[in-house]
């Protein structure tokens, strides 16, 4: 990307091309931006660098896009500030996307915790943005193959003015534009730190990015379990410190790398360097299951015991390492009670210490982004430049796995295309 810069929007070209609003980004927040835009009557241009619109769209939910979560709530999301998603998110529902999925006649399902898929293809969920777009009162134009390399700013940054784009050697020029294109995560479809970049440009502070709903790593440390590769089990999955902590029931994957499945995506988010995360392996067993089992099977072994709740191959690394810790080798008669709690415990709360993460190539999305101290939670523009907006990923809102982060797209978008057809329509 060439090197962003803001000066006089007369230096770009004289062949403009004028629209009351240019949205960067032709992903889930973009699309729902430019129609709510457009259904208010505003010209939109959306100016998209993949040579598809909702490229992340497609791939979603296995190809079959997990729209939204029928139970989303502001918890359900990490920001520096926790409040922020609240307004755009209690202003649309996940009942009005719904409301819309059945507008367009696309079938779908909801699959565990809420999370709705359609029973199709995600290509009906890019389709409907698209449609939308085109049943407006206003003109949507969703250009493709178009890279921006230049942002410049009419005027003072913190007053009223006209943006300046070129994409491809084409000039654009709107009262707003919107950022839109996503964070770092999934850069083999070419996702970028482009937004940070512009807002930074505009002086906009940005929340440190890093890869969220990703597969963790294990050290050496650890080798036993990472040739558990392929071994699923269900837990209860647990990170972070002080405020910020998450906890989850969900399946965890052991993967020659470390650890994935949606337990582990969840805790990823929460998860720092340097500090360990908790498994509980059986997560809704009783504290002491272990000394009742020596009471009703006394001959029994903890690899045996532990064999009837978990796979074979994680049964006997569990009691492999609680062999060599606590050395358990015999029969559960032969045991002390307090030996037995003791293996109770660990299990329920067996610590690793990733060392890392499989990064933004393998991340569903991207945690942090542009600071939510420089955003209107109502609108979404910035508080000291009029006219940009950012929206979506791009933003300090990062939801959990199962739909999350495509409401907020939908909510974002709305809240901001509604704000730009009330403040430039």
């Amino acid at each position: 990307m060439a090197t962003l810069a803001m000066r006089a929007i007369t230096t770009i070209g004289s062949c403009m091309q004028k629209y009351d609003v240019i949205i960067l980004g032709a992903g889930a927040a973009g699309l729902m931006c430019a129609a709510q835009a457009a259904k208010r009557g505003l010209n939109v241009a959306v100016l998209e660098k993949a040579e598809k619109p909702g490229k992340k769209i497609l791939i979603s939910g296995g190809g079959r896009c997990n729209f939204t979560n029928i139970g989303t709530t502001p918890s359900n999301f990490l920001s520096a500030n926790p409040h922020f998603a609240k307004s755009a998110l209690a202003r649309y529902r996940p009942r009005d996307f719904l409301a819309l999925i059945e507008k367009h006649g696309i079938e779908w399902h909801e699959k565990t915790l809420g999370q709705l898929f359609c029973d199709g293809s995600a290509k009906q969920i890019v389709q409907l943005l698209l449609d939308e777009c085109n049943d407006a009162l206003g003109k949507v134009d969703v250009i493709c193959d178009a890279e921006v390399t230049e942002v410049v700013k009419d005027g003072p940054a913190n007053g009223n003015g006209t943006f300046g784009l070129i994409a491809n050697g084409a000039s654009y020029s709107a009262p707003a534009i919107v950022i839109a294109t996503g964070g770092p995560s999934i850069p083999k479809m070419g996702a970028t730190g482009f937004a940070y970049d512009l807002a930074r440009q505009f002086g906009l502070k940005v929340v440190e990015p890093r890869p969220a709903l990703v597969p963790l790593t294990l050290g050496e440390d650890d080798v036993l379990f990472r040739e558990l590769s392929g071994v699923s089990a269900p837990v209860r999955a647990r990170a972070g410190s002080g405020k910020v902590k998450g906890s989850f029931d969900e399946a965890a994957l052991f993967t020659h790398k470390g650890l994935s499945g949606p337990a582990i995506l969840q805790i990823s988010s929460y998860w720092r360097h340097g500090e360990d995360i908790g498994i509980a392996f059986l997560p809704h067993s009783d504290p002491d299951w272990l000394i009742q089992m020596k009471r009703d099977h006394p001959r029994a072994g903890l690899r045996k015991a532990l064999s009837e709740h978990l796979p074979d191959r994680l049964a006997d690394a569990l009691s492999m390492k609680l062999a060599s810790t606590l050395g358990i080798t015999t029969e559960f008669g032969n045991v002390p009670d307090k030996i037995l709690r003791a293996a109770a415990a660990q299990l329920a709360d067996w610590r690793f210490r990733p060392n890392g993460t499989e990064g933004f190539a393998k991340a569903e999305v991207t945690i942090g982004g542009i600071s939510t101290t420089d955003l209107s939670s109502q609108t979404m523009e910035a508080k000291s430049v009029p006219g940009l907006f950012a929206i979506g990923e791009a933003v300090d809102v990062t939801g959990w796995l199962g739909g999350y982060n495509f409401q907020w797209a939908w909510a974002s978008g709305v809240a901001a295309g509604s704000a730009c057809a009330e403040t430039f329509g």
